[in-house]
């Protein structure tokens, strides 16, 4: 019997405000443990939380990022629950009016993964376990969270992996959060069930929580589908069961019995009032959204004329998207700067932080003013490539390393005599080009080449 697996997201994204949700304690990452906490993000008594006003502008303007419909009235709720790194033993949450609900993200087949709904939280502390002992360190408690939560509409792993990268695209480009799974401002409890294929109804699901990595959220969905499959086809019933993924073994393990909405005893709390949100302040909000990632690529491939595959990767990183954009904006082509950034900048950096950050010592102008020349026909393509690698290592502009004789630009009637000089001295690699191997031209084509570069060198002699 052939299965499927039914799979629904529950993402935990840390917003980037300045200060805490409910007190004015900074949300930065690191420093030494705690430090950046207070008696309201610990839970003193006597203390009382008042709602980060940016908190909830965010996740409306998340949940507007993700096609949702946006709650008019609202409010905070205690969801019970006793760890060392919740101190008040609960979590000011949401339940049953969350800020945003019935939303999606499309995926590029056409299919749509279903918000169930967006809430606000308060995130908890985190355990440090060393030398036999463990350790609380407070700073994370009280860092605003959205949680986006999706319909069971996920059927595969390469589904589950572009809708989170969708996901994170999208709330990097309108600014409510960096996404860096490596510090945790974005990680995911996984829900999984199979079925045979065909049937309608769900099978029993599993939790596998708090997942910080693209590849680890991979590996733990091929492995417990095919542990639930294994446990069905050998007549055994799937638990409901909250799992951990090993990365290690690069398998999952059961921590304890699936908690449900009831077991944690979800109250209205007290302290806080009725949020009420105005078609007013929704609408300021949408006016401020900026061109969402999937719009931008639209534009980038029928305005621009730049292949899908380029803009892709141009719009994977919101400050690499900024930097090309100010490029175009200072006069250079989308084309040349478009191929310069993603075949010869995109060398710089080794590891996708680097590519977010995308720290450049030369400025978007400094890039333009080279590829003006190269647009112009001033410079070769490779004048520009060997100009470019120097104003990177130096952050100094182009000027200061093209001579007069590489801005004289090639003759048309110079590059006709060196192509038919061509034809002439490599008779069989025509010849095998008109019969049809199209690998042939290389030969024709790197002997333009050579002779370019070497009249080149007898102008700069």
């Amino acid at each position: 019997m052939k299965y499927e697996m039914v799979v629904g997201l529950e993402t935990h994204v840390e917003l980037s405000t300045k200060s805490k949700i409910f007190c004015s304690c900074p949300t930065d990452f690191g420093g030494e443990p705690n430090t950046h906490c207070c008696p309201v993000c610990t839970g003193e008594p006597g203390t009382l939380p008042i709602l980060n006003k940016k908190v909830l502008e965010y996740a409306i303007k998340a949940g507007l990022a993700t096609n949702c419909e946006i709650s008019r009235s609202t409010h905070m709720d205690r969801k019970n629950y006793v760890y060392p790194d919740l101190p008040k033993a609960y979590q000011i949450s949401q339940f049953d009016e969350p800020i945003c609900k019935e939303g999606y993200i499309e995926l590029d087949s056409g299919r749509r993964i279903g918000i169930l709904r967006i809430h606000m939280e308060e995130d908890a502390g985190k355990l440090v376990h060393e030398g036999g002992y463990t350790y609380v360190d407070y700073n994370r408690g009280g860092v605003p969270l959205i949680e986006i939560v999706t319909k069971p509409d996920i059927r595969s792993i390469d589904e589950a992996r572009e809708y989170l990268e969708k996901l994170q695209l999208i709330l990097r480009h309108i600014g409510v959060s960096d996404c860096k799974m490596q510090e945790g401002s974005m990680r995911c409890d996984v829900n999984i069930s199979i079925r045979p294929v065909g049937q309608t109804t769900f099978g029993t699901r599993c939790e596998i929580k708090n997942m910080n990595s693209l590849s680890f959220i991979e590996k733990a969905l091929a492995y417990e589908f095919a542990r639930q499959v294994d446990l069905v086809e050998s007549g055994q019933a799937v638990e409901q069961e909250t799992r951990r993924f090993d990365e290690v073994s690069g398998t999952t393990e059961s921590m304890r019995g699936k908690e449900d909405a009831q077991d944690y005893r979800y109250f209205r709390d007290p302290d806080l009032p009725q949020i009420e949100v105005s078609e007013e302040i929704i609408e300021r909000i949408k006016a401020g959204l900026p061109e969402l990632p999937r719009q931008k690529q639209a534009r980038y491939t029928t305005e621009l004329g730049l292949p899908a595959t380029e803009s892709a990767l141009i719009i994977k990183y919101k400050n690499i998207a900024d930097y090309f954009e100010k490029a175009v904006a200072a006069g250079a082509s989308p084309k040349n700067a478009c191929n310069l950034i993603v075949t010869h900048i995109f060398r710089n950096f080794a590891t996708e932080e680097e590519k977010e950050k995308f720290a450049l010592p030369i400025t978007p102008e400094m890039l333009a003013e080279l590829i003006k020349l190269l647009d112009g026909g001033k410079i070769t393509a490779n004048i520009a490539r060997d100009t470019l690698t120097k104003m990177l290592a130096s952050g100094k502009p182009c000027t200061d390393f093209l001579t007069a004789s590489d801005l004289a630009s090639v003759d048309p009637a110079e590059v006709d005599r060196l192509c038919k000089e061509a034809i002439a001295a490599n008779q069989k690699a025509v010849a095998d080009f008109l019969a049809g191997k199209e690998i042939a031209l290389k030969a024709v084509l790197g002997y333009v080449m050579k002779a370019n570069q070497r009249q080149g060198q007898r102008r700069r002699g």
